[in-house]
């Protein structure tokens, strides 16, 4: 990034913290603060701060003028000490971080940066059924990140004194890496009860968890095949791995006779049936997890991006997203600054670029172009153009 660029943003942004108010997060005076400097060296973060270091925090922002701004996820009695160990730490918020291109299925190579958002949003969807049908959690914070992806942050008073590993845990299970099919069922030894095998009559345990989802998408797939005629029906079964006309017969006929039984849970009422239901736990697994960063849940220390604040990777702004709001949220319109709104400046662009923003798509060859600002802010701090001279 040339002085001129980086004179030109750092100025921008002491504009536009001189022009709102930013929340802090609660208990402000327990957090540690950071923040990234605009220096020429490369990238300087400044650190273990308190809240009475900051002081009032609108001055601070609109005099330092920062790149980017942190707070910690931690509580501490005394959050501006210099390590971690005389810090004393009280307790944390629980954090989830999901990153557009880290996500399976998205390349960064390949995918534009609103595809990749979009794909993004799709896995914040299933993180908080997750956490608000699972665990119960009630007091979340959605935060579009600024750059990547989107946090979550939880203060449920019963997740605020978990240790890493409870907080372990927590990542296992949103990731579904500690559970596979046969560890959701219940095993009762039953006799006479017309099943194949009675000595063991297999269930799902349907009342919470990866049990109850796994049975949500088996009594979705029978209702599909109940629906349509046998040839249809056996089709579609034996498009499924594993699945002949053989086994694709006896689970039809036990969908069409045994149903009751198959929505309370009970994968025995055909040997071939356990072949489906294994197969539709394999897709709950894939289909309905979060591919969350894990380090950052686990950690209680953990600095994060402070809502309200301009992310200087992006020139968009941190932006905390009402639940009932987040169906309609679009980052790349609803982010962008009123700041860098009504007004053009002129850059240079190395190489061709395409953008999308603002509402507006931008093709741009390499060389000089006057473009809106909150376009130029973006492409300048995403390191893709340099200002141009006035």
């Amino acid at each position: 990034m040339e002085e001129r660029t980086r004179r030109y943003l750092r100025g921008r942004f002491r504009d536009h913290y001189r022009q709102l108010s930013v929340t802090p997060p609660p208990d402000a005076n327990e957090r540690e603060w950071g923040w990234v400097t605009w220096s020429t060296g490369g990238t300087t973060m400044v650190r273990h701060n308190s809240w009475l270091d900051i002081g009032d925090l609108e001055t601070f922002l609109a005099d330092e003028r920062p790149r980017h701004v942190y707070f910690s996820a931690g509580r501490y009695d005394d959050p501006g000490a210099s390590s971690m160990s005389k810090k004393g730490w009280r307790s944390s918020d629980l954090v989830f971080d999901l990153d557009a291109d880290h996500l399976p299925g998205v390349d960064p190579e390949t995918d534009s940066y609103g595809e990749m958002l979009e794909t993004c949003k799709g896995a914040l969807f299933r993180l908080l059924d997750l956490l608000e049908d699972d665990f119960g959690f009630d007091d979340l914070t959605v935060v579009f990140s600024g750059g990547r992806g989107y946090h979550v942050h939880v203060r449920d008073e019963g997740v605020k004194e978990l240790g890493r590993g409870h907080r372990r845990e927590i990542v296992d299970y949103v990731l579904a890496s500690d559970v596979d099919f046969d560890t959701l069922l219940q095993h009762e030894a039953v006799a006479g009860m017309g099943l194949e095998n009675p000595a063991d009559k297999r269930t799902l345990d349907t009342t919470g968890g990866w049990g109850r989802r796994v049975q949500r998408r088996i009594d979705d797939y029978v209702d599909d095949l109940l629906e349509l005629d046998d040839d249809d029906a056996l089709d579609r079964l034996q498009s499924l791995d594993g699945v002949g006309e053989k086994k694709a017969q006896g689970i039809l006929r036990a969908v069409r006779t045994n149903v009751d039984q198959i929505r309370a849970g009970n994968v025995d009422v055909h040997p071939a049936f356990l072949t489906l239901a294994r197969s539709l736990a394999e897709e709950t697994f894939t289909g309905e997890t979060a591919p969350i960063d894990e380090p950052v849940t686990t950690d209680i220390n953990r600095l994060i991006r402070l809502p309200g604040s301009l992310h200087g990777g992006s020139g968009l702004e941190v932006k905390r997203i009402p639940r009932a709001e987040l169906d309609d949220f679009d980052p790349l319109h609803d982010a962008v600054p009123r700041t860098f709104v009504g007004s053009e400046i002129q850059i240079t662009v190395p190489e061709p670029v395409d953008v999308r923003l603002g509402g507006g798509t931008f093709n741009l060859e390499r060389g000089a172009h006057t473009v809106p600002e909150y376009v130029g802010v973006f492409l300048m701090a995403r390191g893709q153009a340099e200002k141009g001279k006035e």
